[in-house]
């Protein structure tokens, strides 16, 4: 596997991203067409049921999204309860859950560093948040 950074850090799965979701674009605009050209009790069916997948292909992806987050807070809690000093803990409890997400690829070293950064700064940006870490640990096992 090539080396994660900020970069190249988004998960792209090809046959997902790249094949599904172009064909289930191409039939809904046949559906589409097909409406127009001739509209009927088939074509409107035909159409409902292009939406339904597409619907399904784009929430499939954001309820896996949403869980694999959940995931990585606990264990972001878990992880920074054994990393802060005692002083720190509370700011756990202070971290939103999108600070936790960009927060999984710092080092264990540099960690209660960005963490108290993050939190006295009120930093929300995903993206912001990444750039600042130094010492970029990867995360294979994503969605």
């Amino acid at each position: 596997m090539k080396p994660q950074s900020f970069e190249r850090h988004a998960k792209i799965v090809p046959p997902y991203h790249y094949v599904m979701f172009p064909i289930l674009g191409l039939n809904l605009l046949w559906a589409i067409w097909r409406v127009i050209v001739g509209p009927g009790i088939d074509s409107a069916m035909a159409l409902l049921m292009s939406i339904a997948l597409v619907l399904m292909g784009f929430y499939a992806r954001v309820f896996a999204l949403r869980v694999q987050d959940r995931v990585i807070r606990l264990e972001m809690r878990t992880r920074l309860a054994m990393l802060l000093p005692k002083d720190q803990l509370a700011s756990i409890d202070a971290l939103s859950p999108r600070q936790c997400v960009a927060l999984r690829f710092a080092s264990d070293a540099e960690l209660p560093g960005l963490v108290a950064e993050v939190v006295r700064t009120s930093l929300q940006d995903p993206k912001a948040i990444k750039r600042m870490i130094k010492n970029w640990t990867a995360d294979h096992s994503r969605a």
